[in-house]
């Protein structure tokens, strides 16, 4: 349906600039994102809005529809292309209401003394109906503030000795927790940070957090005790946790095709990967030449450029965007009975912390697909993170395998950037290829599990591979080489693993993605922080080729969760409350955009004031 461009949509809302838009739609009719025309849904039984008023009626004006929902009599208010006559009320009206733009992009009813207003699903206003310019700096954002957020996880890594010597940490349990901490941070802050998004919008979130985010990084630079460090990395870590538990429903808003919300999470995906990879190497560069509180100097500089970006990028979530629509509106018209369908639904404390911010929790527990994810996202993620201190015993100092440099030992990193960068194009082939097979028919195609999860089927495997390469590769007699290129199959697996739970989560969850993301975030992040705490001691005991063997077989039991999930995912969905209230929605929606695509039909038929009486009858007789 062609999209009329709004104020400052300068080129055609349907050509976005993020990979995939536009130009990797298919011939399926697209899912829509359930926060659209009412505005984000409520959220079942505790959550609803009840109400015993009959089915709206929709009716046809100048950008405005009006329903009839039964305490109301029948009212157009005077379009060109109006089914009846306006009364002399009915032109004062519109006398009113055609001096404001505001009514161009909305669809309104009445209920009891409220006129309550949603979006049109074409509207130029709705974030899924944004100009390429316009979804590009969205992309922008949360590609920046996540690279940010994860290059300052690992940022200490290669200045470890640095720091523990300068506050004569002796302990080897000691040294992880720099990045423990921070990680800690990932635990607790997704908790938070997801559902606030989904309540206040996702902009104040995230400009908050980042700035705090900056002013502890700040702090960390300046630490003057080993304990007030350790503080102020927690503190870093809640706050940088919000780009990585907003971003996956940033790109829900604005991307309604699977396929373009797909492609912008794979790139989201690598910025998280290449986050923590860049960061030995410049902390272990940094550290050797200068001071270590240069490496949080520069991550702190490296924020601040980057600050400009969620400051400038405009809101994405619906219910915030119809809200300030409706104080618009009341503005210009001088109303106050014009309220946003979001406005209906319970806001008061008690229902953020009792609805809100424990929907995470219920996700976990009650959805079978959370959980699931959530346990393979930990371990996998657990095991990335604990390299961090493998690498050093096998290549940083006199004490390791191959006795590198702080910053020639951060260089041995790249290989898994590199293999992370591999897994990028291995998407786009399987997206191409999975398109091409729906347009055929093919039956399997049609699946949902089949858009995501055979990425995560190949890198499973792959990630075991890389995992016992790794370990029986690492001796003195075998060529540094070997262990290092070790990382190219572990970076592509790690990124395909990522890459097919996240999306499969945000294409299953839709309008609460922040919350299934979140609490995915939150779980792996708990590994993250826990596993490396104690992978130090597990690999001088058990030697660096039988701990790696241990953690291959755990990552080999995990690995079958997408399979299951391609036999069983449907039946699971199916059953699941919450792709249960999605899909209600999602057919509601439908029916809104069947009835603007006959009232666009209408306004072709008789564009005029006029027209002849016959065809007035018929309009009426459709109403």
């Amino acid at each position: 349906m062609p999209v009329s461009p709004g104020p400052g949509h300068d080129e055609p809302a349907n050509e976005s600039g993020l990979p995939g838009e536009g130009a990797m739609a298919t011939g399926e009719p697209e899912p829509v994102n359930t926060a659209t025309a009412i505005g984000g849904p409520t959220e079942f039984e505790a959550e609803k809005v009840v109400s015993n008023e009959p089915e709206p009626v929709t009716h046809q004006n100048s950008g405005l529809w009006r329903h009839d929902t039964g305490d109301s009599s029948y009212t157009d208010i005077g379009s060109p292309s109006s089914p009846c006559p306006p009364t002399k009320a009915e032109d004062d009206e519109v006398q009113r209401e055609d001096n404001t733009n505001a009514l161009t992009s909305v669809q309104s009813h009445r209920r009891n003394s409220k006129e309550i207003i949603s979006f049109l699903p074409s509207s130029p206003e709705h974030p899924q109906n944004f100009s390429r310019k316009r979804k590009l700096l969205v992309f922008a954002t949360g590609i920046m503030t996540v690279l940010n957020s994860t290059l300052g996880s690992s940022l200490p890594s290669n200045a470890t000795v640095q720091i523990t010597t300068h506050f004569n940490v002796t302990d080897d349990l000691q040294f992880s927790l720099p990045i423990s901490c921070f990680l800690m941070g990932y635990v607790i802050g997704p908790i938070l940070c997801g559902p606030l998004s989904e309540n206040y919008g996702r902009k104040p979130i995230m400009v908050g957090a980042f700035c705090a985010y900056i002013v502890w990084t700040m702090g960390c630079a300046v630490a003057p005790t080993w304990p007030a460090l350790l503080v102020f990395r927690l503190l870093c870590g809640i706050f940088a946790s919000a780009p990585i538990a907003i971003v996956g429903g940033l790109y829900a808003d604005i991307y309604g095709d699977p396929r373009s919300r797909g492609a912008a999470m794979a790139y989201f995906m690598v910025a998280t990967t290449l986050g923590p990879i860049m960061a030995p190497i410049v902390s272990g560069f940094i550290a050797q030449s200068t001071s270590w509180r240069w490496v949080f100097g520069a991550g702190t500089f490296f924020a601040l450029a980057t600050l400009p970006l969620p400051i400038i990028c405009e809101e994405t979530y619906l219910p915030v965007l119809l809200e300030r629509k409706a104080r618009q509106m009341r503005k210009e018209q001088g109303r106050d009975d014009i309220i946003a369908a979001t406005s209906l639904e319970k806001k008061s404390w008690s229902y953020v912390f009792s609805v809100v911010m424990t929907r995470p929790f219920r996700m976990l527990f009650q959805e079978a697909i959370v959980s699931c994810v959530c346990l393979y996202a930990m371990l996998v993620y657990a095991i990335f993170y604990l390299y961090f201190g493998v690498y050093p015993l096998i290549f940083l100092g006199e004490s390791s395998v191959y006795k590198f440099s702080p910053g020639i030992a951060g260089l041995t990193f790249i290989a898994i950037m590199v293999g992370s960068m591999t897994g990028l194009p291995i998407f786009i082939w399987w997206d191409r290829f999975l398109a091409r097979k729906q347009e055929e028919g093919a039956a399997w195609a049609k699946q949902e599990e089949y858009r995501r999860l055979p990425l995560a089927c190949l890198g499973g495997p792959m990630f075991v591979v890389a995992i016992f390469w790794l370990g029986w590769s690492a001796r003195a007699d075998v060529h540094w080489i070997v262990p290092v290129l070790s990382g190219v199959p572990f970076g592509c697996a790690y990124l395909l693993i990522f890459m097919a739970l996240l999306n499969y989560l945000s294409d299953a969850y839709l309008t609460f993605a922040a919350s299934a993301q979140g609490m995915a975030s939150t779980c792996r992040s708990l590994g993250g922080a826990t596993l490396p705490i104690a992978g130090r001691r597990m690999f001088t005991n058990l030697g660096i080729a039988w701990a790696c063997t241990l953690l291959a077989f755990v990552a080999l039991g995990v690995a079958v969760i997408p399979f299951v999930f391609i036999r069983y995912g449907e039946k699971i969905r199916a059953n699941s409350k919450f792709c249960q209230e999605l899909r209600r929605i999602q057919e509601e929606e439908r029916e809104a955009e069947k009835r603007e695509e006959a009232r666009q039909n209408r306004h072709e038929v008789d564009p005029g004031h006029g027209g002849d009486e016959k065809r007035r009858a018929d309009a009426v007789a459709e109403v």
